[in-house]
């Protein structure tokens, strides 16, 4: 007797309940698409997932799997059409407005579904850092992605550089900048880029998908005027480490002075009569050199040096993050040959990859340990083994929600590490301490200048 004879559930159920979840309170009614086409944005959506997920060989084949366990959900509908061409044309045209569509119900789902975590020591933590994913040696990435796609006036130099060294400079490689939830280890947003593509300018470009106050921390190549000038601006506050590359002031009697204020204010905004940033200057020790960090936090009482210790070291878990989307979730370089396929499948990595561990967490929180983390590895398994038996019956116990429940990483403390020679290990020098000066007269007399600016403009406003 068949399976279907026994009207037996089959473990495609589990990932009917999944996507129901995720989808609850999505509006797919904005998002119209032809009469005569056999996709529905709800559908296209799952077909993003599922095919950013699978961990078949190439895209094409990931296309012809998810194809078809769509059928298989959802046997009523028009059949698909088979071709991958035409699957990437409507993923194309369409993946901007649905991952817009998407990305606030997850977030909605995290402050909800996971509020226990919604903040880290008494603040919104939200980590951001960048990182670079190797593309395939095509025209197409060489135009879009390269540092050498600008053509740039040729110098006399009487270096000789080699032709191996330029292949590598002109490798196509996408820049991905993530705001990176510290309380749930979730991506909150994220900018792609070419190679050489700013980082502090995707961050700008973020902030407003962020919910004010949030604490933005971030390394030494965040720091910058405008930089922190517009986080201050949208409400936001900041803890960032500085290095040699920064000057700051003391002594510029701008505020109410402590032993740790400092005070960040380039030549370039003085003389245009620009208000310095008052920062407050934090010096932790990490057992081999010192770490400066700045924040505009300047009371000790609302944060104390202890907790500008333990927020900071939560930011490391971008770091984590960033490895699990190349090397566990196999994204440090990816498949497509074309520029503008490249991004979307880069996007949908980065949403199935969110989805699945935010769901994934919601399970782990479900146990009997609500501490435990999930497990990256662990999940995959979970999902791809569904996908892989979504036919099969789902036996007791064996449903993808105790899988996913079983998918944590354990708690017992690791030895230390440090003293292994791993070959690829990173030995980037640490940032060596920021210039800190004492304001010179002519930099007090501004000061006053522009303070008494700042008190007209606030009384005639």
């Amino acid at each position: 007797m068949s399976h279907q004879d026994l009207n037996v559930a089959c473990k495609a159920d589990c990932l009917k309940l999944a996507l129901q979840w995720l989808f609850s309170g999505v509006n797919w009614s904005s998002i119209r698409f032809r009469d005569d086409c056999s996709w529905s944005p709800r559908r296209l959506c799952m077909a993003g997932l599922f095919w950013s997920c699978s961990n078949e060989k190439t895209l094409d084949d990931r296309f012809r799997s998810t194809r078809k366990i769509l059928h298989f959900l959802d046997p009523d509908q028009d059949k698909l059409a088979s071709s991958y061409q035409a699957f990437m044309k409507m993923l194309t045209r369409w993946t901007t407005p649905l991952v817009a569509l998407l990305l606030p119900a997850l977030r909605r789902r995290m402050r909800t579904a996971l509020a226990q975590l919604w903040h880290t020591d008494g603040w919104l933590l939200f980590g951001v850092d960048g990182s670079r994913i190797q593309l395939p040696r095509t025209k197409s990435h060489e135009a879009a992605y390269s540092a050498a796609r600008k053509k740039k006036k040729k110098k006399k130099s009487t270096k000789r550089v080699s032709t191996k060294h330029a292949k590598k400079a002109n490798s196509p490689q996408m820049w991905i900048t993530t705001l990176w939830h510290a309380g749930t280890s979730l991506p909150w947003a994220w900018r792609t880029g070419p190679a050489d593509s700013s980082e502090r300018a995707h961050l700008l470009d973020m902030l407003p998908e962020l919910p004010a106050p949030s604490m933005i921390a971030a390394d030494a190549g965040f720091v910058g005027y405008e930089n922190m000038q517009a986080i201050l601006e949208k409400g936001h506050n900041f803890l960032i480490r500085v290095g040699a590359n920064v000057r700051l002031l003391r002594e510029l009697g701008f505020a109410r002075e402590s032993q740790n204020t400092v005070y960040l204010w380039p030549d370039k905004q003085a003389k245009k009569h620009a208000p310095p940033i008052v920062l407050r200057l934090i010096v932790v020790q990490n057992g081999k050199h010192p770490v400066y960090l700045v924040t505009n936090v300047l009371s000790a009482k609302q944060l104390s040096a202890a907790q500008v210790v333990r927020l900071y070291r939560r930011r490391w878990g971008i770091e984590v993050f960033f490895r699990s989307l190349k090397q566990t979730y196999e994204r440090r370089k990816l498949h497509s040959k074309k520029a503008e396929h490249a991004r979307v499948e880069l996007d949908w990595s980065m949403v199935s990859l969110w989805a699945m561990a935010l769901y994934a967490l919601v399970q782990v929180r479900t146990g009997e340990e609500p501490k435990l983390r999930v497990s990256i590895a662990g999940m995959l398994r979970g999902f791809r083994h569904t996908m892989r038996d979504y036919r099969h019956p789902r036996e007791r116990g064996d449903s993808m929600r105790n899988q996913l429940k079983l998918a944590v990483i354990d708690n017992y403390e690791r030895t230390d590490k440090t003293s292994r020679d791993y070959p690829f290990k990173k030995k980037e020098k640490p940032p060596d301490k920021p210039k800190i000066l004492l304001a010179t007269n002519f930099q007090k007399q501004q000061a006053i200048i522009v303070k008494q600016e700042q008190m007209q403009i606030r009384l005639t406003a």
